[in-house]
């Protein structure tokens, strides 16, 4: 397993698990378990998650399928922007370090920008990680500005990631944001890095994919790892997309498949606001 090295030393893989759509059909919280604790099993120990995703019940299985194994696993989870208010967050991140079962959030990330000033936001998380509750900071759905406005307040600099969509797809952010991130040495997470399933169904990405004996799941995943300072989280509720993912780890692009590539989703030629989903 490949990793990126966050600031403050800690190293984290390249391949995660997400869990955005986990939670809400409670019927089938026994399989999602079970498919996030492979995934651990098989080297993705960071696990994403969110007090939104399912309010709560992602939080909630992520909780289970860590238990008895938490020492080994990269828990990150977000706040709503709701709730980024000084209290606020405080209060969120009880509730989710009770759902999750643990004493502490490894990563705890502004899910997206609200209308709470940013410099309250920081404050909470300050507070959060000086009582351990928390270990690192970041912030989901950020594009440059608010970036730089972020990066400028007390305690801002030491931010670890930034979660953003980010696919064969979605590749504005490498215009100004990625680059941005880069020289500072924070971290990109890439969330929907095959966008719900969307991007499979595109011939050249097939054709990639058929050429290398692997699946377009594969290629897309192998094509966000190879990037420096990049994190992708897929979401895998079932055993096989869960090893399929895992997959995409021993995939080799070659020059050939990444002009491929370039030529069928090709790179931004100028600024683009931050896609969201």
């Amino acid at each position: 397993m490949r990793h990126v090295r966050l600031p403050g030393g800690d190293k984290v893989p390249v391949l995660g698990l997400g869990t955005w759509g986990m939670g809400e059909a409670r019927s089938r919280g026994p399989d999602m378990v079970a498919a996030l604790a492979l995934g651990i099993d098989l080297g993705m120990t960071l696990v994403d998650t969110a007090e939104m995703y399912g309010e709560g019940g992602a939080e909630e299985l992520v909780g289970k399928a860590v238990a008895g194994r938490r020492d080994r696993v990269f828990i990150v989870s977000k706040v709503y922007p709701h709730n980024a208010s000084r209290k606020g967050a405080v209060a969120a991140c009880e509730r989710s370090l009770k759902r999750l079962g643990t004493d502490r959030i490894d990563l705890y990330l502004l899910h997206w920008r609200g209308e709470l000033p940013l410099a309250e936001t920081l404050e909470a998380f300050r507070a959060l990680r000086h009582s351990g509750k928390i270990r690192h900071y970041g912030v989901s759905n950020f594009d440059l500005g608010d970036m730089e406005e972020w990066w400028k307040l007390a305690g801002g600099d030491v931010t670890a990631a930034n979660q953003v969509l980010y696919n064969l797809g979605r590749r504005g952010i490498e215009w100004e944001l990625l680059p941005w991130l880069r020289r500072r040495g924070v971290a990109l997470m890439a969330y929907s890095p095959i966008e719900q399933g969307k991007l499979l169904r595109k011939h050249a990405l097939r054709a990639v994919a058929k050429r290398l004996n692997a699946t377009p799941a594969q290629v897309a995943l192998a094509w966000l790892l190879r990037r420096e300072g990049v994190i992708a989280i897929p979401k895998a509720a079932r055993a096989e997309h869960v090893r399929e993912n895992r997959g995409a780890l021993d995939l080799a692009l070659s020059p050939e498949d990444l002009a491929e590539l370039d030529a069928a989703f090709p790179p931004p030629a100028h600024a683009e606001p931050l896609a969201m989903l």
